[in-house]
């Protein structure tokens, strides 16, 4: 069975392009679930689906822009139902920490009776370097809402890494990863890491809700934005102000800190004028 593929769902996002790159690294069969894959996979085109599934070992399931999406909990149900009777061996499920959506949704796949393993993520610390708020980043600001909630942020290269030990190891299925950093951060601290990643300024601009979810709308459009804010309100509370041990025991060792992440990324070119 190992020479079957492994379908990625999502992979040209944040977490899926690199699940796709570190299988394939690894020798791994890749079936990219994308909609301009040669097999393409899109959640609004049902029909896809099954032909994304045909044939292969495992699959790494993430819904664009979020799970959190009207409609995605059903499209998601639907999908395991499909993938249950075509009798896919494994299924891993990324899901947002403190999301009433996630939670719904993770109750739904793991009761499809398909093993399954929960990849429950906190805020993706590459949402500062490829997201929304790169521009921000890079013109030296971070707008966050919130206050000073502490958030302890994660790498999303944790998160890829995770999620390929849950797909091509044994002893994965049904655990529930709840992935962190290994701190809480304000804000604050996230802008100071940044400054001194970059060699510049970067300042914490908070913001209501409102007013993020204005800007949002200004460089997303609207449906995201209303999207992005609500999560924001519902998570930024701090319920999420607790370190969580899912990369631990998944991998065997610690997660990586913010401030690596914030210098790697500045390393990289992340915020350059030419990115």
């Amino acid at each position: 069975m190992t020479d079957r593929p492994i379908l990625v769902i999502g992979a040209t996002g944040k977490t899926g392009s690199r699940i796709a790159r570190l299988l394939s690294a690894r020798g791994h069969a890749v079936r990219s679930g994308s909609r301009r894959a040669p097999i393409p996979f899109d959640w609004d085109r049902p029909e896809t689906w099954a032909p994304a599934l045909d044939g292969v070992r495992a699959a790494y399931v993430s819904y664009f822009p979020d799970i959190a999406f009207p409609g995605a909990v059903e499209q998601v149900e639907a999908f395991a139902a499909l993938a249950r009777r075509m009798g896919l061996p494994r299924l891993v499920l990324l899901t947002g920490r403190g999301e009433h959506h996630a939670e719904r949704a993770e109750r739904i796949v793991r009761a499809s009776g398909i093993p399954t393993a929960i990849v429950r993520a906190a805020w993706f610390a590459q949402n500062f370097s490829e997201g929304a708020l790169l521009d921000a980043v890079q013109a030296g600001v971070l707008p966050m809402p919130g206050g000073d909630v502490r958030e302890p942020i994660v790498d999303v290269d944790d998160i890829a890494e995770v999620a390929v030990a849950a797909l091509t190891e044994d002893g994965h299925d049904g655990e529930i990863y709840e992935v962190t950093g290994p701190r809480l951060m304000t804000f604050d601290e996230m802008a100071d890491a940044l400054s001194d990643a970059l060699g510049r300024p970067v300042r914490r601009l908070s913001l209501s809700f409102e007013a993020f979810h204005d800007a949002m709308a200004q460089a997303n459009g609207e449906a995201l934005a209303g999207i992005v804010t609500e999560i924001a309100r519902e998570t930024l509370d701090g319920r999420n102000a607790r370190l969580a041990d899912g990369v631990q025991r998944a991998l065997g060792r610690p997660p990586r800190d913010f401030a690596t992440f914030a210098r790697d990324a500045a390393r990289t070119g992340a915020w350059s004028a030419a990115a």
